[in-house]
């Protein structure tokens, strides 16, 4: 890989950094939108990972690259179909049916929080005081949320934002996963086009036996189509991540973490009408605050442009 530009030279990356943020802010509502009249979380993975799968083998063939079918290869695969998508994103759309929008978009400021406690666990990152007081600040954010009367719309909203921290938990145990047993030599486009179309197999069991499954010839209104944006969004920004990680570093990508929250948050206002009381904006600030202590610094990046303990950001 080659080292990472200067970033101040190249200004021009921090007009990508932002269009990717707004691109995975804007997803959050989306998928608010797709879970509106009822479709549940297993017909709604299975046809994200089936687009994603079919769009990521395309860009692979057309690279001249084919997927590894070895034992070790396929052991990542289902890992992270698992852990990276049909888990959490489950969390993810079972959480956005009771909550807004934006406080879901919310937990997941909590990644490199959690992140940061698993990693001092694998012995892949050593203690400090500043992004302990980060994870501090992370978690008093949470609690701003889910113990004042005034801050959610309706009392029993806060065991939802518990589930809704479900997704970040498995994010972080991705990452830090991948940071300390690797990929098994497969490259970051590899890894996600075959844990797509795994995943893809897995969560079609689960959605026909679940009865979740969603029949695409039923018709098409504004929930399909927001899904079918989110999905698309999720597809190419991810992309657009991976390809900056490798040509700006891992730390100067990770700063899209903040965009993806504020724009999340903004979005949510103007496509969804949502309004928060004071509580919330102070939560949103001391998580913020606490995201940016916790984020490593200076790290050199893998082969993969990501950081020893960096964790993907993702639209959850």
């Amino acid at each position: 890989m080659s080292a990472p530009v200067s970033v101040p030279r190249q200004g021009w990356l921090w007009l990508v950094l932002i269009l990717m943020g707004a691109g995975w802010g804007l997803s959050q509502p989306l998928s608010k939108i797709a879970v509106s009249t009822g479709h549940q979380h297993f017909g709604l993975i299975f046809w994200q990972l089936t687009i994603s799968a079919l769009v990521l083998l395309a860009l692979l063939r057309v690279r001249g690259l084919r997927l590894r079918w070895d034992g070790a290869a396929c052991r990542i695969y289902i890992l992270i179909a698992l852990i990276g998508t049909i888990l959490p994103q489950s969390a993810s759309y079972s959480a956005l049916v009771h909550l807004p929008s934006g406080i879901a978009s919310l937990a997941l400021t909590i990644i490199p929080m959690i992140a940061f406690p698993i990693a001092l666990a694998l012995g892949t990152d050593r203690f400090s005081w500043r992004r302990f007081g980060g994870l501090c600040l992370g978690f008093l954010g949470v609690l701003l949320i889910v113990l004042p009367e005034a801050s959610l719309p309706e009392p029993h909203m806060a065991a939802w934002v518990l589930v809704a921290m479900i997704a970040p938990a498995f994010y972080a145990f991705e990452g830090n996963f991948v940071a300390r047993w690797g990929t098994a030599g497969l490259g970051p486009m590899e890894v996600i086009a075959g844990a797509s179309l795994l995943g893809a197999g897995i969560s079609l069991v689960l959605a026909v036996g679940t009865g979740q499954f969603i029949d695409p010839l039923a018709g098409f209104g504004a929930p399909e189509w927001a899904f079918l944006g989110a999905t698309a969004l999720h597809i190419v920004v991810y992309t657009t991540y991976v390809w900056m990680a490798g040509r700006a570093g891992a730390t100067f990508t990770a700063q899209v973490s903040y965009l993806v929250t504020g724009f999340a948050v903004l979005w949510a206002m103007l496509l969804l009408g949502e309004r928060y009381p004071l509580i919330i904006w102070a939560a949103m600030a001391v998580m913020l605050a606490g995201m940016a202590l916790v984020q490593p610094r200076g790290q050199k990046t893998l082969g993969n442009g990501r950081a020893p303990g960096d964790t993907p950001v993702r639209d959850g």
